[in-house]
């Protein structure tokens, strides 16, 4: 039995994982206390994703309500499988930054300690498996809004000639800006994976995700913006656009496209290694695109507003640079443009989110 064991599983990226890799013949452990109802609310609940994984996988699903900072508890869920286990995708996390400042303890202690726990589980119980960290560009701080960037109609964007114009890759300094909270605890995880694969020889990958997106995200106002966005433009919600001229671009990488990247890296890992990872120039927008894409796929217009104060550490354009990666995976190919996912998020949630009122 070759197991994989999935953090933060009923989440996004998470139970597209389990979902993938229970495809492929392994047996899935999903670790998931659903915090993320802790964090944003009722709504925000990931329980009718367990219970679609539990549904859909069946025998090859195994569920573990587990808090990933409990070290006791995270020990002995290692020590069960032990060298079954061959894969380890680490996506559990307190994952917003305005969130953060609220609890700083509990985000810290969520995404800095609960990944140095599973870290320290993997090296005694299953040194030889893949470990796969789902991090972020925030810990680049706010240094992206540095970059000379130019305004145009509906988006800001950098000259055709700059050096990061394919997006911003991998050497970008992590130093001397403004992070936020989460941005901090997430950098530490984000040096503690690379260490114990530069250190302790361990195969770990870090991925330093865009935004990162899919129908099944659970999205929240303070997290996950494009399906909270395509959520307001179907239920007539408010929503509100925070600073920038709403011309802040991101890029989105569907979750099924990572999680292929994360099979390439698994199956061929390189420990130690950072990949900035998203929808790259293949897929990316800005506030103001996104909200005319969604009114036409949904056939509705949006109710929202503009307040002139963006969030604090908030980047005003960033595209990932994937030449690194794919020049490691050369294999590795996205699947999803920006409106496919789009097209797709709405599809699948529409008739569920108008339930949920």
């Amino acid at each position: 039995m070759s197991v994989v064991v999935v953090t933060g599983s009923a989440g996004l990226i998470g139970s597209e994982t389990c979902s993938y890799f229970a495809n492929q013949g392994f047996d899935i452990v999903g670790v998931d206390n659903d915090m993320r109802r802790v964090f944003f609310g009722d709504e925000a609940s990931t329980a009718w994703n367990r219970q679609r994984l539990e549904a859909s996988l069946g025998a090859r699903y195994r569920h573990e309500t587990l808090d990933i900072r409990d070290r006791e508890g995270v020990e002995r869920l290692f020590a069960r499988y032990g060298r079954q286990i061959v894969l380890i995708v680490h996506t559990a996390a307190q994952p917003s930054h305005d969130w953060a400042a609220s609890d700083p303890h509990t985000d810290f202690t969520v995404n800095a300690n609960g990944t140095l726990t599973l870290l320290e589980a993997a090296r005694h119980q299953c040194p030889e498996a893949v470990f796969i960290f789902t991090s972020t560009n925030k810990v680049y701080g706010d240094r992206p809004n540095t970059l000379p960037l130019v305004e145009q109609e509906k988006r800001w964007e950098i000259d055709p000639s700059h050096p990061y114009h394919a997006g911003i890759d991998e050497h970008m300094s992590i130093d001397a800006s403004k992070h936020s909270l989460f941005g901090a605890s997430k950098a530490a995880a984000d040096l503690l994976v690379q260490e114990y694969g530069r250190y302790f020889g361990m195969k770990t990958g870090t991925f330093r995700g865009g935004c990162l997106t899919g129908p099944n995200h659970s999205g929240t106002q303070l997290h996950g913006f494009l399906a909270y966005l395509m959520k307001c433009v179907c239920t007539g919600r408010p929503y509100t656009v925070f600073g920038y001229k709403g011309k802040q671009v991101r890029d989105n990488i569907h979750s099924h496209d990572l999680v292929t990247a994360f099979d390439a890296f698994f199956r061929a890992p390189r420990p130690g290694e950072v990949y900035n990872i998203g929808g790259g120039r293949h897929s990316n927008c800005s506030m103001l695109e996104a909200i005319e894409m969604c009114e036409e796929i949904a056939g509705r217009r949006l109710n929202w507003t503009y307040t002139e104060t963006n969030r604090i550490g908030d980047h005003i354009w960033y595209i990932s640079d994937l030449r690194k990666f794919q020049s490691h995976f050369p294999e590795w190919r996205q699947r999803y443009g920006l409106r496919d996912l789009l097209e797709e998020m709405h599809d699948l949630n529409a008739e569920r989110w108008a339930r949920e009122g």
